[in-house]
């Protein structure tokens, strides 16, 4: 099961570096306030424990004169009072005086009974904590081996006061933590800030070099990693701008090349035309070897006449100076017309849909220059019938809300190729590499699209099952509900 996404405010690096150095500040803050209290606690309890059972060792050392082996029920209690306050145990006497035996746990007597030294526990008697302890006394037999007595001496000790000092201790370290919260969050904000900041600052330069702002720099400051970032990023920056602007002035010189030698060579083409369309006209007069010839002629400097316009056509959209001439036209007008003055007759392996009475705002000559190119390019490389369609209305609407024009052509070839489609735009691109000689000069369709978008539309390109399609679409008025 996929998790759900963090929210947008906790996704970021500076919650997450803040959240780290506010945890670390607080494991510290109660490290240092748990590590207190162990100390104090100790501390506490041991300046109560051990006096009282270094003073109950000392009384009996001192006392056990007192006691007579084994003792009477006379020599417990005489013993007992001499200790003040402790009780004194053999077999199943106990003196008269000392602390209850109830309030001993039976564990500490068994530890006691088993022990050479003094054994302690502590206890919680009706919420009164208690610290118990007793000791055994010890006898040396004639032999000079030390062996229990079977005489126990057992005494407690009120810890209330001292556990009251524990709680109060308690209180003020989960305080003390508690009160680190606010400051080490503003101490993890500051920290987050300290180091984001260069970062910021690299994602905002980042962007701007993206937008090709080439020229932006950051400043270094000191030697950590990042200002190693930041000397690598102002290093790939400038290597970025002079490989751009190489790049830059080899394509401004590369157009101006190809412009330069188009126009060049109108002059030229023109007097070739008109040189061959006056051996078209004598070609039946010509020997049949030199009508050959003469067609031949004829027929490449058409080709390279085409290629030389598409050339400046292209240069024209490159440089920029591509206008738009707009005006209200008929659009099964325009389509019609356009289909006439190639010779493309409907019937002959063409079809129409254009819908009667629907005009748009567009520029005649570069409507005409796509319609072309699209029909022109499927009677060429489909397979008839080739089907024209122009659709308009409500049910024709682009992203931004505006009525819109598409006009199909289709045809039922082969289709393009799946490698070919994505490219199919792309300037000198031909479907089929073997028609190296074909009457295209590869530049069509991405004249065609260079038209649309400039109109504020675009030509796509698809396969259907039956052949190819593509799709011409451009604003029906300049902005949506727009009449002239």
């Amino acid at each position: 099961m996929k998790r759900p996404p963090l929210p947008t405010w906790l996704a970021g690096l500076r919650p997450r570096l803040a959240a780290a150095f506010a945890l670390v500040t607080i494991l510290g803050a109660a490290a240092a306030s748990g590590a207190t209290y162990v100390t104090s606690r100790t501390t506490i309890l041991g300046g109560v424990q051990n006096p009282a059972m270094d003073t109950l060792v000392e009384r009996v050392k001192a006392n056990m004169v007192l006691l007579a082996t084994p003792p009477t029920q006379s020599s417990l209690d005489t013993f007992a009072s001499a200790l003040d306050g402790a009780v004194v145990v053999y077999g199943q006497m106990r003196s008269s005086t000392g602390t209850s035996l109830s309030q001993i746990p039976p564990e500490l007597r068994t530890a006691v009974a088993g022990a050479d030294s003094v054994q302690f526990q502590r206890v919680v008697d009706d919420g009164i904590p208690r610290f118990a302890f007793g000791l055994p006394l010890l006898t040396r037999t004639a032999d000079g081996r030390t062996t229990h007595s079977g005489v126990e001496v057992y005494a407690t000790v009120s810890l209330y006061q001292q556990q009251a000092a524990i709680d109060e201790l308690a209180k003020s370290a989960w305080q003390t933590t508690l009160l680190a919260l606010p400051f080490a969050i503003a101490l993890a904000l500051l920290a987050a800030r300290q180091v984001l900041r260069p970062v910021r600052a690299l994602n905002t330069a980042a962007s701007q070099l993206g937008h090709g702002q080439l020229d932006v720099r950051l400043k270094a400051k000191g030697s950590d990693e990042l200002a190693q970032l930041v000397t690598t990023f102002n290093n790939t920056a400038a290597e970025l701008e002079r490989t751009v602007g190489t790049l830059r002035e080899m394509e401004a010189d590369a157009r101006r090349f190809v412009a330069d030698v188009s126009h060049e060579l109108r002059t030229p083409l023109a007097a070739m035309n008109a040189v061959t369309d006056v051996l078209d006209e004598d070609a039946g007069q010509l020997p049949a070897d030199t009508a050959v010839a003469a067609r031949l002629v004829s027929a490449e400097t058409k080709r390279l006449t085409r290629l030389v316009q598409d050339l400046v056509e292209i240069s024209r959209f490159d440089a920029g100076r591509a206008e738009l001439r707009l005006e209200e036209w008929d659009l099964a007008t325009a389509v019609t017309d356009c289909l006439a003055a190639r010779g493309w007759r409907v019937g002959e392996g063409l079809a129409v849909d254009l819908p009667e009475g629907r005009t748009a705002i567009f520029d005649r000559r570069r409507f005409d220059i796509v319609v072309a190119n699209l029909v022109g390019n499927a009677l060429r490389h489909g397979a008839p019938p080739v089907e024209v369609r122009v659709r308009t209305g409500e049910d024709t609407v682009d992203g931004a809300g505006r009525e819109v024009v598409v006009l199909t052509v289709e045809d039922h070839g082969p289709g393009i190729p799946e490698e070919t489609l994505p490219r199919v735009f792309d300037r000198f691109t031909k479907a089929d590499t073997s028609r190296a000689r074909s009457e295209g000069s590869g530049l069509g369709l991405a004249i065609a699209r260079e038209n649309a978008r400039l109109h504020g539309g675009d030509l796509t390109a698809s396969n259907t099952p039956d052949g190819a399609r593509f799709t011409f679409s451009l604003p029906r008025y300049p902005a949506a509900g727009a009449r002239p």
